[in-house]
């Protein structure tokens, strides 16, 4: 079965994350741009004019739909990459994904999802060399 983690993160921390999904082999994923907050609610920034509250913060949205045999592994990563100890580090969403085309060749579901050097791809070939 497939799955879709949706990660909202702190921008600062993108490149740590992305790094950390490419370490373990996660290549396809889609980055967005959003404006949101949780618990903490925003923050009081102070400047010339007097103190401000800001409610809504850039974070960024980072999409990855995988098989969910990886999902343990993917979102360790984000964790240990995404984390910073600080109000604001993120959140993290997992749903089912019910059906994957690839438009160029219509492939369907994990065959759709599969790219050259993929975490898939790395573990298929660990276990052709072990046997």
């Amino acid at each position: 079965m497939l799955k879709k983690i949706e990660a909202i993160i702190r921008e600062d921390k993108v490149n740590d994350v992305q790094n950390a999904l490419n370490e373990i082999g996660i290549v396809g994923l889609n980055m967005f741009e959003v404006r949101g907050h949780g618990r903490q609610g925003g923050v009081q920034l102070v400047g010339r004019a007097g103190t401000y509250q800001v409610n809504m913060l850039p974070k960024i949205q980072i999409n990855i739909v995988l098989n969910d045999r990886n999902l343990d592994i993917a979102i360790e990563a984000i964790l240990k990459s995404a984390y910073t100890g600080e109000p604001g580090d993120g959140i993290i969403f997992v749903t089912p994904v019910e059906d994957v085309i690839r438009v160029r060749t219509r492939e369907r579901g994990q065959e759709a999802m599969m790219y050259p050097g993929d975490i898939d791809m790395r573990k298929s070939q660990t276990v052709n060399k072990n046997r």
